[in-house]
Protein backbone atom coordinates (compact mmCIF):
# COMPACT_ATOMS: atom_id res chain seq x y z
CA UNK A 1 0.00 0.00 0.00
CA UNK A 2 1.33 3.49 -0.77
CA UNK A 3 1.13 5.77 2.01
CA UNK A 4 1.95 9.11 2.79
CA UNK A 5 4.90 9.26 5.76
CA UNK A 6 4.80 13.17 6.55
CA UNK A 7 4.64 14.24 10.26
CA UNK A 8 0.86 15.67 11.93
CA UNK A 9 0.30 19.19 10.85
CA UNK A 10 2.10 18.88 7.29
CA UNK A 11 -1.50 19.61 5.24
CA UNK A 12 -3.12 22.14 5.65
CA UNK A 13 -6.38 21.85 7.06
CA UNK A 14 -8.71 22.65 4.31
CA UNK A 15 -6.90 19.61 2.57
CA UNK A 16 -7.35 17.54 5.77
CA UNK A 17 -11.35 18.59 5.34
CA UNK A 18 -11.74 17.69 1.38
CA UNK A 19 -9.17 13.77 1.37
CA UNK A 20 -11.67 13.32 4.76
CA UNK A 21 -14.75 14.34 3.43
CA UNK A 22 -13.76 11.74 0.05
CA UNK A 23 -12.92 9.20 2.18
CA UNK A 24 -15.54 9.41 3.83
CA UNK A 25 -18.19 9.36 0.96
CA UNK A 26 -16.13 6.23 -0.38
CA UNK A 27 -16.24 4.00 2.60
CA UNK A 28 -20.45 5.33 2.82
CA UNK A 29 -20.66 4.18 -0.34
CA UNK A 30 -18.96 1.06 0.44
CA UNK A 31 -21.38 0.28 3.13
CA UNK A 32 -24.22 0.87 0.93
CA UNK A 33 -23.24 -1.40 -1.57
CA UNK A 34 -21.93 -4.53 1.06
CA UNK A 35 -26.01 -3.72 2.40
CA UNK A 36 -27.55 -3.78 -1.16
CA UNK A 37 -25.51 -6.95 -2.22
CA UNK A 38 -25.24 -8.42 0.80
CA UNK A 39 -22.22 -10.09 2.61
CA UNK A 40 -22.03 -13.72 3.46
CA UNK A 41 -20.46 -14.71 6.55
CA UNK A 42 -17.05 -16.30 4.65
CA UNK A 43 -16.64 -12.82 3.70
CA UNK A 44 -16.85 -11.20 6.78
CA UNK A 45 -14.47 -13.81 8.41
CA UNK A 46 -12.44 -13.61 4.93
CA UNK A 47 -12.26 -9.80 5.31
CA UNK A 48 -11.07 -9.94 8.77
CA UNK A 49 -7.80 -12.67 8.20
CA UNK A 50 -6.63 -10.50 5.07
CA UNK A 51 -6.87 -7.15 7.15
CA UNK A 52 -4.47 -9.19 10.03
CA UNK A 53 -2.21 -10.26 7.54
CA UNK A 54 -2.28 -6.77 5.71
CA UNK A 55 -2.02 -5.02 8.73
CA UNK A 56 1.49 -6.79 10.29
CA UNK A 57 2.99 -6.93 6.69
CA UNK A 58 2.55 -2.65 6.18
CA UNK A 59 4.67 -2.30 9.74
CA UNK A 60 7.94 -3.88 7.71
CA UNK A 61 9.05 -0.70 6.80
CA UNK A 62 11.58 -0.31 4.19
CA UNK A 63 13.59 2.37 4.60
CA UNK A 64 13.76 4.12 1.08
CA UNK A 65 12.79 7.67 0.40
CA UNK A 66 10.89 7.86 3.97
CA UNK A 67 9.88 4.46 3.85
CA UNK A 68 8.02 2.17 1.44
CA UNK A 69 6.60 -1.15 2.45
CA UNK A 70 4.12 -4.22 0.67
CA UNK A 71 0.96 -4.10 1.49
CA UNK A 72 -1.46 -7.16 -0.01
CA UNK A 73 -3.96 -4.41 -0.41
CA UNK A 74 -4.17 -5.42 -4.22
CA UNK A 75 -5.33 -8.57 -2.84
CA UNK A 76 -7.32 -7.70 0.02
CA UNK A 77 -9.58 -6.50 -3.21
CA UNK A 78 -9.34 -9.74 -5.09
CA UNK A 79 -10.52 -11.72 -2.79
CA UNK A 80 -13.37 -9.32 -0.64
CA UNK A 81 -14.07 -7.24 -3.36
CA UNK A 82 -13.75 -3.17 -4.06
CA UNK A 83 -16.33 -2.48 -1.12
CA UNK A 84 -15.14 -4.68 1.34
CA UNK A 85 -11.72 -4.17 0.81
CA UNK A 86 -11.92 -0.21 1.07
CA UNK A 87 -13.02 -0.86 4.60
CA UNK A 88 -10.09 -3.32 5.08
CA UNK A 89 -8.00 0.14 4.14
CA UNK A 90 -10.05 2.52 6.52
CA UNK A 91 -8.70 0.15 9.29
CA UNK A 92 -5.79 -0.85 8.52
CA UNK A 93 -4.78 2.59 8.20
CA UNK A 94 -6.69 2.95 11.66
CA UNK A 95 -4.16 0.72 13.22
CA UNK A 96 -1.34 1.83 12.21
CA UNK A 97 -1.95 5.01 13.22
CA UNK A 98 -3.05 3.93 16.49
CA UNK A 99 1.04 2.55 16.49
CA UNK A 100 2.54 6.05 15.08
CA UNK A 101 2.98 4.59 11.72
CA UNK A 102 0.91 7.56 9.94
CA UNK A 103 -0.58 10.49 11.00
CA UNK A 104 -4.13 11.27 11.79
CA UNK A 105 -4.18 13.92 9.89
CA UNK A 106 -3.85 11.61 6.61
CA UNK A 107 -5.99 9.14 7.52
CA UNK A 108 -8.36 9.89 4.73
CA UNK A 109 -5.58 10.38 2.20
CA UNK A 110 -4.31 7.23 2.74
CA UNK A 111 -8.07 5.87 3.20
CA UNK A 112 -8.43 7.05 -0.33
CA UNK A 113 -5.11 5.59 -1.80
CA UNK A 114 -5.71 2.21 -0.30
CA UNK A 115 -9.22 2.03 -1.55
CA UNK A 116 -7.81 2.92 -5.05
CA UNK A 117 -5.31 -0.07 -4.96
CA UNK A 118 -7.99 -2.43 -3.45
CA UNK A 119 -10.45 -1.27 -6.39
CA UNK A 120 -7.83 -1.06 -9.06
CA UNK A 121 -6.79 -5.20 -8.20
CA UNK A 122 -9.94 -6.53 -7.99
CA UNK A 123 -11.37 -4.66 -11.21
CA UNK A 124 -8.55 -5.67 -13.18
CA UNK A 125 -8.20 -9.01 -12.42
CA UNK A 126 -11.87 -9.57 -12.81
CA UNK A 127 -11.43 -7.98 -16.47
CA UNK A 128 -8.64 -10.92 -16.87
CA UNK A 129 -9.63 -13.57 -15.46
CA UNK A 130 -12.74 -12.87 -17.74
CA UNK A 131 -10.57 -13.01 -20.89
CA UNK A 132 -9.27 -16.56 -19.90
CA UNK A 133 -5.89 -15.06 -18.23
CA UNK A 134 -4.04 -17.73 -16.03
CA UNK A 135 -4.45 -17.02 -12.29
CA UNK A 136 -0.87 -15.65 -11.54
CA UNK A 137 -0.30 -13.50 -14.47
CA UNK A 138 -4.17 -12.19 -14.13
CA UNK A 139 -3.18 -11.08 -10.37
CA UNK A 140 0.29 -10.26 -10.91
CA UNK A 141 -0.76 -7.57 -13.24
CA UNK A 142 -3.99 -6.67 -11.67
CA UNK A 143 -1.89 -6.26 -8.22
CA UNK A 144 0.82 -4.00 -9.94
CA UNK A 145 -1.92 -2.04 -12.33
CA UNK A 146 -3.78 -1.26 -8.17
CA UNK A 147 -0.45 -0.45 -6.92
CA UNK A 148 0.27 1.99 -9.60
CA UNK A 149 -2.89 3.80 -9.71
CA UNK A 150 -2.41 4.28 -5.87
CA UNK A 151 0.87 5.17 -5.78
CA UNK A 152 0.14 7.99 -8.40
CA UNK A 153 -2.70 8.89 -6.05
CA UNK A 154 -0.27 9.51 -3.03
CA UNK A 155 2.01 10.96 -5.02
CA UNK A 156 -0.38 13.81 -6.39
CA UNK A 157 -2.30 14.58 -3.17
CA UNK A 158 0.64 16.29 -1.50
CA UNK A 159 0.98 18.42 -4.70
CA UNK A 160 -2.57 19.06 -4.77
CA UNK A 161 -2.70 19.68 -1.08
CA UNK A 162 0.83 22.06 -0.73
CA UNK A 163 2.76 20.48 2.20
CA UNK A 164 3.87 22.55 5.37
CA UNK A 165 6.98 22.48 7.42
CA UNK A 166 9.15 20.72 4.64
CA UNK A 167 12.05 21.78 3.14
CA UNK A 168 11.23 21.40 -0.24
CA UNK A 169 8.36 22.91 -2.20
CA UNK A 170 7.02 23.42 -5.86
CA UNK A 171 8.85 21.43 -8.55
CA UNK A 172 11.35 20.11 -5.86
CA UNK A 173 7.98 18.67 -4.25
CA UNK A 174 6.99 17.27 -7.92
CA UNK A 175 10.30 15.91 -8.41
CA UNK A 176 10.48 14.30 -4.83
CA UNK A 177 7.13 12.74 -5.29
CA UNK A 178 7.71 10.97 -8.85
CA UNK A 179 11.02 9.34 -7.40
CA UNK A 180 9.18 8.22 -4.52
CA UNK A 181 6.43 6.65 -6.75
CA UNK A 182 8.85 4.94 -9.35
CA UNK A 183 10.38 3.41 -6.12
CA UNK A 184 6.59 2.10 -4.95
CA UNK A 185 6.05 1.26 -9.00
CA UNK A 186 9.17 -1.37 -8.28
CA UNK A 187 7.85 -2.26 -4.75
CA UNK A 188 4.35 -3.14 -7.05
CA UNK A 189 6.21 -5.40 -9.03
CA UNK A 190 7.78 -7.62 -6.31
CA UNK A 191 4.60 -7.69 -4.49
CA UNK A 192 2.28 -8.91 -7.78
CA UNK A 193 5.23 -11.85 -8.03
CA UNK A 194 3.83 -12.63 -4.41
CA UNK A 195 0.43 -11.96 -4.92
CA UNK A 196 -0.05 -14.05 -8.34
CA UNK A 197 1.99 -17.08 -6.64
CA UNK A 198 -0.56 -16.55 -3.54
CA UNK A 199 -3.62 -16.57 -5.83
CA UNK A 200 -2.29 -19.27 -7.83
CA UNK A 201 -1.99 -21.52 -4.78
CA UNK A 202 -5.56 -20.32 -3.27
CA UNK A 203 -7.02 -21.12 -6.99
CA UNK A 204 -5.60 -24.52 -6.07
CA UNK A 205 -7.58 -25.19 -2.89
CA UNK A 206 -10.42 -23.06 -2.58
CA UNK A 207 -11.35 -21.52 -5.45
CA UNK A 208 -14.87 -20.35 -4.10
CA UNK A 209 -12.67 -17.86 -1.90
CA UNK A 210 -12.15 -16.13 -5.93
CA UNK A 211 -16.13 -16.62 -6.69
CA UNK A 212 -14.96 -19.59 -9.28
CA UNK A 213 -15.94 -23.12 -9.46
CA UNK A 214 -13.21 -25.84 -9.09
CA UNK A 215 -14.13 -26.74 -12.75
CA UNK A 216 -12.89 -23.61 -13.78
CA UNK A 217 -9.77 -23.23 -11.66
CA UNK A 218 -8.02 -26.39 -13.54
CA UNK A 219 -5.34 -24.81 -15.31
Amino acid sequence: MAHIHLPEGALPLWAVALWSVLAAAVLAYAVYGLRRDGLEARHVALGGMVAAASFAVFQVNIPVLGGVHLSLTALVGILVGPSLGAIVAFVVNVLSALLGHGAWGFLGANTLVGATEAAGGYYVFAALRGQNWDHFPAAALATIAGLGAGSLLMGAIPIVSGIRGVAITGGDLAVYMAALVAVNLGVAVIEGLLTGSVVRYIASIRPDLLGETAQVSQE
